[in-house]
């Protein structure tokens, strides 16, 4: 059952960070195993910790176009609902990436600078497939790549048997669904490995699979780590913890919607944090209460149950005003404002500044988010979000800055008189020099 606490009563550590990936030694062991031995330690690995071993680990293209007719055909509800998710979530990428110009000012008179934002060659995506093959992280991962225009999106995911194939040196295959969905989405080479092997193998480069710019995408703690050790060898997303929700109701809020809000977090896993704050004891004494009738009937309620009684909280606020404080110091994956529209929700929304993604009255469900409103699912976790944004086409993009200038003018005399001033001060004799002589100073 979910704890009801006084916000007075919280735990600081509850506004800790949450992040379960601890250095492993075993990842990394695999990330300098495959960075020396290459595809004969992803075999390995691969052997060790997948369902399957796959002879090469590039699925042939046509598989991935025969997984996605094959889906149009036998599961069109599911292939539309994908393409729909696809499309949203491509037209929302496309229009942030409009809000990164390109431009070039003359500050001073001859001194012209500006900025270029340029998209990454090649990015790695990694969408994991164990308990729960997310198919829509392929869409949240790959559309802003494309957004970005990335010439090539390298996908890697854990291997699956090929339908009467053998375990061991079979034909490369993967979730079928998420094959599907790599073909609709654009990847341009899908591959079936997983693991920190795969994020090893996206960093390094192996004779398989060539060595990206970027990696995105979510995964276990052992993904995790390895993202984190391989950051500055390439650029990554971000390092997720466990999910999280922090839901804002007061009484007028239907505890039936947030009672299942607050299930659909905790059905990811079981330290995944569900919270509700509410100033009103009343509504949280409805939503306890339809938690656990709901919970009953749910698929998968071993897992939620776990989450709810051991994450779960309702903290009791003296107004929604505290509410958002404690938000703000959460600083959730999710935040959720379930009130009536009208000047307080507003006033609301516009207290509060640290989330991950904001979801904006009753109808708003997470869930939205989560698969097809076109916002993106991948999301800073465990209080990450005082500080970054979720994926976006920014990831995949270097904004890089120029400088042109023309001899003579004021702007370019000024620039190089104070160069050759500061180089002075710093010590730095030969910098002085550079500057100088484009003032026709001579050696």
């Amino acid at each position: 059952m979910i704890k009801i606490q006084n916000a007075n009563e919280i735990e600081e550590s509850f506004f800790y960070g949450r992040n379960f990936s601890e250095s492993i030694q075993v990842v990394s062991d695999v990330l300098k195993d495959v960075q020396t031995r290459g595809d004969k330690a992803l075999h390995e690995y691969t052997k060790k910790f997948d369902q399957s071993n796959p002879l090469s680990f590039e699925i042939p293209y046509e598989v991935l176009k025969n997984c996605a007719e094959k889906m149009q055909r036998e599961n069109k509800d599911l292939y539309d609902s994908l393409c729909y998710s696809r499309d949203l979530a491509l037209r929302f990428a496309k229009e942030q990436r409009k809000s990164f110009n390109d431009f070039e000012i003359e500050l001073e008179k001859g001194l012209f600078t500006g900025q270029k934002n340029i998209p990454v060659e090649r990015a790695g995506v990694y969408v994991p497939a164990g308990r729960f093959p997310l198919v829509s992280t392929v869409v949240m991962t790959v559309t802003p790549a494309v957004a970005a225009g990335v010439k090539e999106i390298i996908l890697c995911t854990p291997p699956r048997v090929f339908p009467g194939d053998v375990n061991d040196g079979g034909k490369p295959y993967a979730d079928e669904n998420i094959m599907a969905a790599a073909y609709l989405c654009g990847v341009t080479k899908v591959f079936a490995c997983g693991g920190s092997q795969a994020i090893a193998a996206m960093a390094f480069g192996t004779e398989s699979i060539p060595r990206c710019d970027v990696i995105v995408g979510p995964g276990n703690k052992f993904v995790a780590e390895a993202k984190k050790q391989v950051y500055g060898t390439v650029g990554i997303d971000m390092v997720a913890g466990p999910t999280e929700v922090f839901i804002i109701a007061d009484e007028k809020a239907n505890p039936v919607w947030v009672a299942a809000d607050l299930l659909a977090q905790a059905e990811h896993d079981v330290v995944a944090q569900p919270v509700l704050a509410t100033p009103s004891l009343e509504f949280a004494e409805k939503v306890r209460d339809e938690i656990e009738r709901q919970i009953a009937t749910l698929a998968t309620k071993e897992i939620a149950e776990k989450s709810i009684a051991s994450c779960g909280k309702i903290i009791i606020t003296k107004d929604l005003d505290e509410a958002c404080v404690l938000a703000n110091k959460k600083a959730p994956e999710h935040l959720e404002i379930a009130l009536d529209e009208g000047s307080e929700r507003e006033r609301i929304v516009n207290l509060v500044h640290n989330y991950g993604s904001l979801f904006i009255g009753h109808g708003a469900a997470e869930v939205f988010g989560d698969y097809a409103a076109g916002l993106n699912h991948t999301l800073p976790t465990s209080g990450s979000a005082r500080f970054t944004g979720g994926l976006s086409v920014r990831v995949f993009l270097k904004t890089v800055t120029t400088l042109r200038t023309k001899d003579g003018e004021e702007g370019t005399v000024k620039s190089a008189s104070a160069a050759g001033h500061l180089g002075d001060a710093e010590g730095l004799a030969a910098h002085a020099r550079a500057a100088r002589l484009r003032l026709g100073e001579t050696i």
